[in-house]
């Protein structure tokens, strides 16, 4: 299974949990495991059926958007990194 670290802001959807296991072949099927496995997450990182655009997910550390997106293919020992977008600030 992959491996998904979850950001301190969603972990209330993963009873706390740091990371989490999910598994499909692409970034999307393992998205989509996840927010099988925990249903309140989907609201939290999809948006018309593509990653909202305020949620970064990067594989082994590089942001799938600059890869294939949900096609992007990942192996049981990929460690996937959900990241929410960053705003505001002085």
């Amino acid at each position: 299974m992959t491996t998904v670290r979850i950001p301190p802001t969603l972990r209330g959807e993963t009873g706390g949990q740091r990371q989490v296991d999910a598994s499909g072949a692409t970034v999307g099927a393992v998205l989509n495991d996840l927010a099988a496995k925990y249903p309140g997450l989907a609201g939290q990182i999809f948006e018309d059926g593509e990653v909202a655009p305020f949620v970064n997910v990067y594989l082994e550390g590089e942001d799938v958007r600059t890869l294939q997106g949900l096609d992007t293919p990942v192996t049981e020992t990929a460690t996937v990194i959900l990241l929410p977008a960053m705003a505001g600030g002085r």
